[in-house]
């Protein structure tokens, strides 16, 4: 008898030991899609019109500095009464909601599915949502493609290259695909390269420069413009005088922005041999680095004559925002 009780006691001394607080968590499915592609959810009406006419015009738009035009995000319509299972897990989705509703748009993290983004613009008429699309166009193209840098650095830690050489010398930490390969290895300078197909590649520069080359103001594009053509002749010069440029027929283009909480300029234009017919598009950030007085400078460019190139460039652009200046 003794035995039993002491089991009984037992017994329910592991059931009170098991016993949780109630579990609110929500598991989500895995979201999918490939990478820069949006899923639109509008009514067919909405999207046939001008409303659809206006996200095609603002979403679709020509990425800056490509030599042929290429859409910013790829772009596949959804029926809101079709939305829903596989369908809702696109990782980046645009809904537009036409209703008797005050004019709005939200931007939602993970509902249906995880990671996710999705922007939701609403409105009572056409007009209501295109001026919401209008308003917020920056918004959202910047929500989402930090959706899509996030994930493509998730795929690209899948597998990376070891490049504590490149790390130790120029102090930085960066992600690297394995399928990358160090070509040159200089004090403060690093090239990396990557084959595609043939005599295709993606490559990255990686460099510093005092913080006095780039001026900050009306001449900083050419300050960029001229610092990169001094180190693309110096450092990869190619035979019988021949070398790299930036194009000056395209005008390239830049912007302010952040990485490592730190303010950079990106530039982005077309490049093209002195000399010789090759040509592409490419990126440079500039991170101001005022602790080491310094610009830390990321450079990607492709070579891939016949190929669309958005993807690539989008490739060195997750690389380079990765960067975190130790």
């Amino acid at each position: 008898m003794r035995t039993f009780y002491t089991l009984l006691f037992c017994t329910l001394l592991l059931a009170c030991g098991d016993k949780k607080k109630e579990d609110n968590t929500v598991y989500l499915p895995a979201s999918n899609g490939n990478l820069n592609s949006i899923s639109i959810v509008a009514d067919n009406i909405l999207w046939e019109g001008n409303v659809g006419e206006n996200i095609r015009n603002i979403f679709a738009a020509p990425l800056n500095g490509l030599p042929t035009d290429e859409p910013m995000f790829s772009m596949k319509q959804i029926p809101p009464q079709v939305f829903d299972g596989f369908a809702a897990r696109s990782r980046i989705v645009l809904k537009i909601e036409k209703s008797n509703v005050e004019a709005t748009t939200k931007i939602v993290n993970n509902p249906f599915a995880k990671p996710q983004t999705v922007a939701v613009v609403a409105g009572k008429t056409d007009k209501d949502i295109i001026a919401q699309l209008e308003e917020n166009r920056d918004k959202i193209i910047d929500a989402f493609n930090k959706e899509e840098v996030k994930e493509k650095l998730r795929r690209i830690n899948l597998s990376l290259l070891a490049d504590q050489a490149v790390e130790e010398k120029l102090g930085i930490a960066i992600d690297i695909p394995s399928a990358y390969r160090i070509s040159k290895s200089d004090d403060d300078f690093f090239w990396l390269r990557k084959n595609l197909s043939n005599s295709k590649t993606i490559e990255l520069m990686l460099y510093e420069v005092p913080l006095e080359t780039i001026s900050n103001g009306d001449s900083t594009i050419v300050d960029i413009v001229k610092m990169r053509n001094a180190v693309t002749k110096t450092k990869i010069p190619g035979e019988d005088g021949i070398y790299m440029v930036v194009e000056d027929k395209y005008a390239p283009s830049m912007f302010s922005t952040i990485i490592d909480n730190k303010p950079a300029f990106e530039v982005r234009g077309m490049w093209e041999m002195n000399g010789f017919t090759m040509a592409g598009p490419f990126i440079t950030y500039a991170i101001e680095d005022k602790i080491n007085n310094r610009y830390l400078v990321a450079d990607g460019y492709v070579y891939a004559p016949s190929l669309e190139k958005r993807d690539y460039i989008f490739e060195l652009e997750a690389m380079i925002k990765s960067i975190t200046i130790k």
